[in-house]
């Protein structure tokens, strides 16, 4: 990881998926009350992430990861505990978007994947994260409801079994903590939804900078 030099009485947010989209905005809304654990598999990208929030005197971990190496977020989250002993906050806006298809023609690499992002790291990544919130801390994921609709089998079948976990940890945890909470974004003009909709007007979308800041505003 690349680190920075946090303030003791700064706050602490892990964002999983953070290079681009929604989750590149959580971090730079987040910034200026937050230190900001930015985790993405692209490093540039997480590069101009870290200037855009040194830009509003905010600071950063960047941790170019692959969420689906369980060693990495193990080594990840052994870190986060070792330098701020807990979070206070965990976002995970991070999914894998496979090619639109008939279910029928599902390539299985797509399926694999969409399985070991959507699903299974998800998984790990609450085993882990858990006990670095503890009973004050708020983990929060992003429900895209796309399960049933045609040609969004892989996608929707897998972002649903994401969801269906936060909501299943979410009914465990509200006498013990830690927090947690499934938002709704609204559409926004991101690299995702351009591969789901090329023909889109995207001018009508909401800009995912509005959309943090109103995500921001219900936790």
């Amino acid at each position: 990881m690349t680190q920075t030099v946090t303030p003791p009485e700064t706050k602490t947010a892990l964002i999983t998926g953070a290079s681009r989209g929604l989750g590149a905005a959580l971090a730079e809304a987040l910034a200026p009350t937050h230190h900001i654990v930015a985790v993405a598999r692209t490093t540039g990208a997480l590069e101009e992430l870290d200037d855009r929030i040194k830009a509003k005197g905010g600071s950063a971990t960047l941790a170019p990861m692959d969420i689906t190496v369980p060693e990495a977020m193990a080594t990840l989250c052994r870190g986060i505990h070792d330098r701020w002993g807990g979070l206070d906050l965990w976002m995970h806006p991070a999914i894998h978007a496979a090619p639109l298809s008939p279910a029928h023609f599902i390539d299985p690499k797509d399926w694999d994947k969409s399985i070991a992002v959507n699903a299974t790291a998800t998984a790990l990544l609450i085993t882990y994260v858990a006990p670095l919130l503890g009973d004050a801390g708020q983990a929060v994921f992003f429900d895209d409801p796309r399960a049933g609709e045609k040609f969004f089998g892989a996608y929707g079948a897998t972002k649903a079994a994401q969801i269906a976990l936060a909501r299943s940890w979410a009914a465990e945890t509200p006498r013990t903590g830690p927090r947690v909470q499934v938002l709704a974004p609204r559409p926004m003009p991101t690299a995702t939804r351009a591969r789901f909709f090329p023909g889109e007007d995207r001018s009508a979308l909401t800009h995912p900078a509005e959309e943090a800041e109103r995500l921001l505003a219900q936790i």
